[in-house]
């Protein structure tokens, strides 16, 4: 299955997934599982694959695993897809350095996550996607608005000022908020692409003009969500709040705690080997497993 949008309001797709990282026993990055798991995601419906996100352990991963992992999934799709490189830190010159990286390396965007912990300012956080704006004017950018993780959050109005650095096209809405994309309409317009960065809010922020999601949920259930999304493009709403019914308890369960770490017990159930979560995370406990299995064998 091949993926090809022309449409520059929907720069990535309709539906990205946000990839685990697999690990072998040894706890290194196990390479041969990530490009099977990637051509899986790509025949369930995946017009893209974010890799070194937030699923994908970016925290715990090495920029040398990160950039193994971009070359690997790229590698796997041959092209199929867009390949999106997570490349935020909360050091400007780390971020500068990785996004070129990824540049370099052939990916077709950056996911760019707000500088976490040191909580800049507005100004402070409009200086820094700029420089990496402008370190990679011909990459594709996505900001990565996750105020839970971060402990900042960009505003809408911070956003409306970077809109004239040219590669800045789209942007991961993950505060919880619909009105979020409301008001980055209001400011941007059609100029920048919202998507989802939380599959329980993605068919009401598509109500109010969302293009898509960057998906959890879509490592298991990735064909029953671009369904949604295409029920609801054609209009056929009672049809896509249907799926958006049936899918809710698995979008629950996958943030039941501490993403990925319910993702990864997930796949480990359908017959995935991708590995615990690095420490500090741990594996999913009995009891939320054992929760996690009923809802997979009674999805519809």
């Amino acid at each position: 299955m091949t993926s090809s949008y022309q449409d520059s309001s929907v720069p990535f797709g309709r539906l990205l997934t946000a990839m685990v990282t697999p690990f072998n026993d040894s706890g290194d990055v196990d390479v041969d599982q990530a490009a099977n798991l990637a051509r899986h995601l790509v025949h369930q419906g995946s017009d893209g694959i974010v890799v070194c996100g937030t699923t994908g352990e970016s925290p715990t991963l090495s920029w040398k695993e990160q950039n193994l992992m971009l070359r690997t999934v790229r590698e796997a799709v041959s092209g199929d897809v867009k390949v999106l490189a997570g490349t935020g830190s909360n050091s400007t010159a780390e971020a500068i350095l990785a996004t070129k990286e990824a540049e370099a390396a052939g990916a077709d965007g950056a996911l760019v996550v707000a500088p976490y912990y040191n909580k800049p300012p507005q100004e402070g956080l409009e200086a820094h996607f700029r420089s990496i704006a402008s370190a990679a004017p011909s990459l594709p950018l996505m900001l990565y608005n996750i105020p839970a993780r971060t402990g900042c959050s960009i505003s809408p109005i911070t956003v409306k000022r970077l809109m004239d650095c040219s590669n800045i096209v789209s942007f991961k809405a993950a505060s919880g908020s619909v009105e979020e994309v409301t008001q980055l309409r209001t400011f941007c317009g059609s100029q920048l692409s919202v998507y989802s960065g939380d599959d329980g809010l993605l068919l009401p922020m598509l109500a109010v003009g969302a293009v898509g999601v960057v998906s959890v949920a879509s490592h298991l259930v990735g064909s029953r969500i671009k369904a949604m999304i295409e029920a609801y493009l054609s209009g056929q709403c009672k049809l896509a709040v249907s799926y958006h019914e049936q899918l809710q308890p698995l979008f629950k369960a996958l943030f039941a705690t501490t993403n990925p770490i319910p993702v990864k017990a997930a796949l480990e159930l359908t017959g995935w080997q991708v590995g615990s979560p690095r420490s500090p995370l741990l594996p999913l406990n009995l009891e939320m497993k054992e929760e996690l299995f009923h809802i997979l064998e009674a999805l519809p």
